[in-house]
């Protein structure tokens, strides 16, 4: 799929960790971007097709996610069978891709069916999941930049977004992912009130979406 290189900067006042950019204030904190702030620490981000083999990996990914967070309505974490399984599923139509850093994966992304019928086929569902101890440092943007453009040459147009959502932060779910949709494109186009339990409450979802092809009369279907 190709490499990109990512850029680093620590800020020095909330030792956050940030990708680089033209910004001049740390997004984190707002305090100013100093000139002792010139050390770069770049690392080499590989995207490339998932394979059975990164299964198990995926599933220590995606554990957290399960076990901690309303993100995702799964309740039990999968096994590793399991994913191999969703892995094969999805290769079968839609790209699967990973984010690796040397040696160690550290996000996969993937589309599926946004419904069955088949006018529907333009259209996909998007997932992206990053190591939570490497969030915030650009790979979800790297990972969906990749499987849009993948999408793209594939003949698919709509971009679709499933997001669990609560109007005030608790610890098990905050903004992020609705604001991280908005960075790359989406528009909001719908919410369901109170349509997940999990943890013991109740959560909304929203759907929002990205267009990135042209809709025209009698598309070329992507599959």
């Amino acid at each position: 799929m190709g490499k990109l290189v990512m850029g680093y900067w620590d800020c020095p006042y909330c030792s956050t960790k940030h990708i680089e950019g033209t910004r001049r204030e740390c997004p984190s904190c707002g305090k100013p971007r100093g000139q002792e702030v010139n050390a770069q620490r770049s690392s080499d981000v590989t995207v490339r097709p998932a394979v059975h083999e990164d299964a198990e990996r995926l599933v220590e990914i995606y554990a957290p996610y399960v076990e901690d967070t309303a993100i995702t309505f799964e309740y039990e974490v999968p096994s590793v069978q399991e994913f191999e399984r969703r892995i094969s599923n999805t290769l079968e139509r839609y790209p699967y891709l990973v984010a690796e850093l040397p040696g160690q994966i550290v996000g996969y992304a993937y589309v599926g069916s946004f419904h069955a019928r088949p006018a529907y086929d333009w259209s996909v569902e998007t997932s992206i999941y990053v190591d939570r101890n490497i969030r915030h440092m650009g790979v979800g943007g790297i990972l969906h930049r990749a499987l849009e453009d993948e999408l793209k040459r594939r003949g698919f147009l709509n971009m679709n977004a499933c997001i669990a959502y609560i109007e005030h932060a608790d610890e098990h779910l905050d903004d992020n992912s609705v604001l991280f949709h908005e960075h790359l494109g989406y528009r909001m186009v719908g919410q369901f009130h109170k349509c997940g339990y999990k943890f013991g409450r109740w959560y909304d979802m929203v759907w929002m979406e990205k267009i990135i092809g042209e809709h025209v009369a009698d598309p070329k279907r992507p599959f």
